[in-house]
């Protein structure tokens, strides 16, 4: 125990602030939508996440996410939120300042943007949304594959990029 207790008291991470930093419901299809009975929308959901350092040890990640209901090209509703925190990171490499920017704090978000967003859509008028749990583990991984394999291939033209 001792030893676990000296080689790690250089290492700290701490939630500062947890909170919306944008937030935008359209239901343009509204009232005619609730007059059908046969609503069976396509949702596309699309996530994103940001990380900018704000001062020493301070780091300000934003988890972003879009989900578009339509039907026949008619959008039922658009959601956009943007939750973000405040993330103390300290004695940390490089590279484990990455994974934990990019996976563990959207991990940490993703719970109040699911909460979220769930409140805004029925108080919207429809049905209950539930957002899926996702793995952001497996998608820190996916794009830092991806980055590595455009850094190998370098010159060719990529596809538009997200931004994580």
């Amino acid at each position: 125990m001792a030893e676990n207790e000296q080689q790690a008291p250089d290492k700290q991470l701490s939630i500062q602030k947890i909170y919306v930093k944008d937030f935008s419901f359209e239901a343009p299809s509204t009232p005619q939508v609730f007059q059908r009975q046969d609503w069976s929308p396509k949702t596309d959901l699309n996530l994103r996440s940001a990380h900018t350092a704000i001062a020493d040890n301070t780091h300000e990640v934003v988890l972003g996410i879009t989900i578009e209901a339509k039907e026949d090209d008619k959008t039922m509703f658009l959601v956009e939120l943007q939750q973000a925190g405040l993330f103390h990171v300290d004695g940390y490499t490089e590279d484990e300042l990455k994974a934990i920017v990019g996976s563990f704090c959207p991990n940490i978000l993703f719970p109040y943007a699911r909460e979220s967003i769930a409140g805004i859509i029925s108080k919207g008028g429809f049905p209950e949304f539930i957002l899926q749990p996702i793995n952001f583990d497996a998608l820190y991984a996916q794009g830092m594959a991806q980055a590595e394999a455009q850094a190998a291939g370098d010159g060719g033209d990529s596809n538009g990029g997200t931004a994580h």
